[in-house]
């Protein structure tokens, strides 16, 4: 690996951000500053923190940034069952995110199993 970028993993939570800003922009202007801003600090932490340990110089750092990772996607799988329980995504939408977030915490897992080796 010669950086963060090269991980399929960080690719595709960068998908899902964009993912969730394209569907939050449609929640209601007044959940801005309350599970908009919540939802969007938890997407944005997934490839934030793969990226911050993979730029450490010690793997047991890196697997600690890539459990912070693993905690921001239940936080964030729990925001998007909030959203949809409210109403402000249907299901498919829901359905969608639910199967990214289980695509990328099954990369990190596999990723930290796989540096637990070395």
């Amino acid at each position: 690996m010669k950086t963060h970028k090269d991980l399929d993993v960080w690719r595709d939570s960068i998908s899902l951000v964009t993912d969730i800003y394209s569907i939050t922009k449609d929640f209601p202007k007044e959940e801005i500053y309350g599970i908009t801003s919540q939802i969007r600090r938890s997407a944005i932490s997934i490839p934030s923190n793969i990226a911050e340990g993979a730029g450490r110089n010690h793997v047991k750092e890196n697997i600690q940034f890539l459990y912070v990772s693993l905690g921001s996607l239940s936080e964030l799988e729990t925001q998007m069952i909030i959203s949809h329980n409210l109403g402000f995504i249907d299901k498919n939408i829901a359905e969608d995110i639910y199967s990214k977030i289980k695509l990328i915490t099954s990369q990190i897992s596999g990723l930290i199993r796989y540096l637990k080796q070395k």
